[in-house]
């Protein structure tokens, strides 16, 4: 079984995706699941988990009504207000969602210290009474912060977006290994083996140049707790689906039946509760 734990899902806005900046054009359209499913068949993938784009509930919504709609959309992870006063409440009301399955928050665009904000901090831990899990998704400098917040928080399990985003295109990890290694030592984190091509060089990235970040992760996390993800349709900035599945397969290919079995889809069943 193949399963992809990190993709997106949208109808373009240009206000509201602003984010998506003019060397990134080729995202400027719809991306929706009858776009996806021909590629994950083509690709032997069985299913997926949606992952939340805008911060917004009703960016939650759009995704749970998809994942009502589509089989193969196994899991959502949406987007709530985790410093609302109102939490609680919030919470309780998405629980009646079966396919809801955790939140993210996009701290990768926060100032510094968001991470040690004590509401912020509370909000994550009131996941664990819904047995909701937490994406964290970040930059590779982020990564101190990272480590006080993942202290706070031992009751949530909670993966690492896109191996925290190291800078792969300068090939520098000396001070990213140092801390994903520390980042390891928790036992309630994992890690999404996604995203990198799109922080590699995007015209001339080559599959090796990840594996130098790829064993750290494997000798640090090891293969129960990693997760492969394809980030698409942002991975088409620098790659197809074909491409970036290459890229972790290939990667893989000396590796054990089991660990195989385990990264590229079991981790994402037992972390996700698919």
């Amino acid at each position: 079984m193949l399963l992809d734990s990190h993709q997106h899902f949208w109808q373009y806005d240009p206000v509201r995706d602003a984010w998506i900046t003019d060397d990134m054009g080729v995202l400027r359209q719809d991306f929706l699941p009858e776009n996806l499913k021909p590629i994950l068949d083509q690709n032997h993938v069985s299913g997926c988990v949606a992952v939340q784009a805008d911060q917004s509930e009703a960016e939650t919504h759009f995704l749970l009504t998809l994942a009502d709609q589509h089989a193969f959309i196994r899991g959502v992870v949406g987007w709530v207000d985790l410093r609302d006063d109102d939490l609680e409440n919030r919470l309780a009301y998405f629980s009646s969602f079966k396919k809801l399955k955790g939140f993210r928050h996009i701290v990768q665009g926060e100032p510094t210290g968001f991470l040690r904000d004590p509401r912020f901090i509370r909000g994550v831990r009131m996941l664990a009474r819904y047995n909701y899990t937490y994406d964290l998704l970040l930059y590779h400098h982020q990564l101190d912060e990272a480590l006080h917040f993942v202290q706070q928080v031992p009751e949530v399990k909670i993966v690492v977006d896109h191996l925290a985003k190291p800078s792969i295109r300068t090939g520098e990890k000396t001070q990213w290994e140092l801390n994903m290694a520390a980042l390891s030592t928790f036992d309630h984190v994992s890690c999404k083996v996604s995203g990198m091509v799109t922080e590699a060089d995007w015209q001339q990235w080559k599959p090796a140049d990840f594996y130098p970040y790829l064993d750290e992760l494997f000798e640090s996390f090891g293969p129960s707790r990693l997760l492969y993800g394809s980030d698409w349709p942002v991975c088409l900035l620098a790659a197809n689906y074909e491409q970036q599945l290459f890229i972790i397969q290939s990667y893989l290919a000396n590796a054990s039946a089991r660990e195989k079995e385990q990264v590229l889809g079991e981790n994402a069943v037992n972390f996700y509760n698919l």
